[in-house]
């Protein structure tokens, strides 16, 4: 059989951030409107701030308005509520992203719910995580709606097809879940406990694979010819001895990558796939927000 055609996420992400950026500049000639994003960083996380700079960068050549609030490690929760409200209040912001996970001292649960669910970009209230499952108009988390876009590029038109979501998170394999509902597919959540976990893969037309565990899903999960979508973002010390003392790691996804690409149809490589669609996707929402926020159709 031949090897799977890969999803390359760059040019999906690329022709995404270029809709945006087309849809920036109609509200600002037509509306005098110019969609704003602002994005709160608390601590000295690495990899969060690598994210938190790409999200400002991005928005910038967009034609957006971007402000990234960094914050100290000590930050109390009293002070992040305030800012969070703060920014509520502001008629400039139509997106409010609270990068995850913040400094163990703080609880984020009362963070995401103070966020206005208007302004909610990264798709985590529950209210709009109510209306998403209610099939209504929803902000939704970007990862999830990356993938989808993703496989309507890939697959056309979804319905019909057995779809399995491997993970049962808030932030991926929940929403993820009822978008493919949405889309007419007939899905199955799995995870952990299900029984038989590689026959219930198996039965899958598309295999979204979000548990979180290296290289879990191998090639005799996948059904020959399925579209795999991987989600995962595990980082794993290199199997070279010198390279692994060395304290170096690697970038893997859910999925087998190697094995799996050998048996299904199409696949998202890891890094290079759905990770560039998340902050496509945020931009996306920033805009969808603004919309809406002042009523504009469209």
């Amino acid at each position: 059989m031949a090897e799977a055609r890969i999803i390359d996420g760059r040019p999906i992400a690329e022709q995404l951030q270029a809709q945006v950026a087309a849809e920036v500049a109609q509200l600002k000639a037509e509306h005098g409107l110019t969609p704003g994003l602002a994005v709160v960083l608390v601590g000295e996380d690495p990899a969060s701030q690598i994210y938190v700079r790409s999200k400002g960068e991005k928005s910038l050549a967009a034609g957006m308005h971007s402000v990234t609030h960094r914050l100290p490690e000590q930050t109390t929760q009293e002070a992040l509520l305030a800012l969070v409200a703060e920014l509520n209040a502001d008629p400039a912001i139509h997106g409010i992203l609270v990068q995850l996970p913040l400094p163990k001292h703080l609880d984020q649960g009362p963070v995401i719910a103070a966020i206005d669910p208007a302004k909610d970009v990264d798709g985590l209230t529950t209210i709009n995580a109510g209306l998403l499952a209610s099939g209504l108009p929803a902000l939704t988390p970007c990862t999830p709606l990356g993938c989808m876009i993703m496989l309507r590029e890939t697959l056309g038109s979804l319905s019909g097809l057995r779809a399995v979501v491997v993970g049962r998170s808030v932030l991926v394999g929940r929403p993820i879940a009822q978008l493919l509902l949405q889309a007419d597919c007939t899905v199955t959540i799995a995870h952990s406990r299900t029984k038989d976990l590689p026959a219930v893969c198996r039965e899958a037309d598309i295999l979204v694979a979000a548990a979180g565990q290296p290289q879990m899903v191998k090639a005799d999960w996948i059904k020959a010819g399925a579209t795999v979508i991987d989600v995962g973002i595990n980082r794993v010390p290199f199997r070279d001895p010198v390279k692994a003392a060395a304290g170096k790691t690697k970038v893997v996804g859910d999925v087998d990558y190697k094995s799996a690409a050998k048996v299904a149809g199409a696949i998202t490589p890891v890094p290079g796939g759905v990770g560039l669609m998340t902050v496509a996707c945020l931009l996306k929402n920033t805009v969808t927000a603004a919309k809406r926020i002042h009523g504009i159709e469209g």
